[in-house]
């Protein structure tokens, strides 16, 4: 009997490869006789360097850089072997994981660190560069990135503006003559499996920067400057990103670069899966685990548990996903998954983060002894 061991991290507490372990030693605990399958994976945004590290011919290059509140770091990039390519996590620059609550506000957040890291890959003779974008604690559309690379934003008067999610509605005029030659020349992919549009209900600020430290006010007023921002785009450079298929992603980032560096959205998850085969392994598998953090209506404009569980439709394939906290346990379209919250009733958010390992080590010793398809 195969089982795929197939998660996520869970944000903020354990990360893909501590899932992989938890669930690989309940596995051959309770089935010790079975064939087991063990990859910590992503959706193309965290954890991604560690599946490229994993699979790929190539090498992590560190660089100096700044966090999403500009505080000095030194963060890494895959660099591939061949083809003069780089896969760039802008988490490991504008992540929310590196935050502290207090500095958790995406009207101040920036992906400036992340456009240094991309310099970074430039000058080492990068012209293909892959942006995975999940886990961002930014909403500037990834016009801090740009900035980072030379492109000038300046207000009505025209005095240069330092951006960040706050500052986009100040934004009156886009300079793209200053651009680092290098990027205007470089093939841009942005791997992205998140399918919101940019603005609306729906959209960047009002399903994703709750999460990243915004209240209902800050939401507002990052709305107002994502949509000012959309209509200079389509006036000035005639592109129009209102409505462009996962626009609303990391606080628009996706929307920024497809429209001023001709960036191409595609699938993080798929991008990822053809360097591990991952089709194949599924496709073998009796039995598939799962996982991330919280699995909630955005897990499905997207992310990883729920594409995991759509490949494994086709073949019937019995799918349990572990998550921290879920507002879905079942979905109709989805008949072979099976959702587990680990989270104890009445634990606080504090203790389930901290403890998230023990947690999950009892919902899996709960969960797999009466899971009655390996019982037969």
């Amino acid at each position: 009997m195969k089982i795929l061991i197939l998660p996520d991290s869970f944000k903020g507490s354990l990360s893909a490869s501590d899932v992989c372990e938890e669930m690989v030693k309940a596995v051959k605990h309770f089935f010790p006789a079975s064939e087991v399958i063990s990859i910590p994976f992503s959706d193309g945004g965290e954890g991604a360097l560690e599946v490229l590290k994993n699979n790929i011919a190539g090498k992590l290059e560190y660089c100096n850089t700044y966090d999403a509140v500009h505080r000095n770091i030194i963060a890494p990039y895959f660099k591939f072997k061949k083809n003069n390519t780089a896969w760039i996590e802008l988490s490991q620059t504008a992540g929310l994981a590196q935050l502290s609550a207090k500095d958790q506000n995406p009207l101040k957040t920036s992906t400036y660190g992340t456009g240094v890291m991309l310099k970074d890959a430039l000058e080492k003779g990068c012209t293909t560069l892959y942006l995975g974008i999940g886990g961002s604690a930014t909403h500037d559309l990834g016009f801090g990135l740009l900035q980072a690379l030379g492109v000038g934003f300046f207000d009505e008067n025209g005095k240069e503006i330092k951006i960040n999610g706050g500052s986009l509605h100040q934004i009156h005029d886009i300079v793209m003559d200053t651009l680092d030659p290098r990027a205007k020349k470089a093939k841009w992919i942005i791997a992205c499996d998140v399918q919101n549009i940019l603005l609306g209900e729906n959209g960047a600020a009002y399903i994703y920067a709750k999460q990243k430290g915004a209240n209902l006010s800050q939401i507002k007023q990052l709305e107002f400057g994502t949509q000012h921002i959309a209509q200079i785009l389509l006036t000035q450079f005639q592109k129009n990103i209102k409505n462009l298929i996962g626009g609303g992603a990391s606080g628009g980032v996706s929307a920024g670069l497809h429209a001023l560096l001709n960036a191409k959205l595609t699938s993080g998850f798929e991008l990822l899966s053809k360097t591990i085969n991952l089709d194949n392994h599924i496709n073998t598998a009796d039995l598939i685990l799962t996982g991330e953090g919280q699995f909630d209506f955005q897990s499905q404009f997207g992310k990883l548990p729920n594409q995991v569980a759509k490949k494994a439709l086709s073949k019937k394939i019995p799918t349990l996903l572990f998550t921290g906290k879920s507002e879905i346990y079942s979905d109709a379209e989805l008949p072979h998954l099976q959702v587990f919250t680990i989270t104890p009733k009445g634990v606080s958010m504090e203790k389930a983060m901290n403890e998230a390992r023990l947690f999950l080590s009892l919902k899996l010793a709960e969960i797999l002894p009466n899971f009655k398809f390996l019982s037969k």
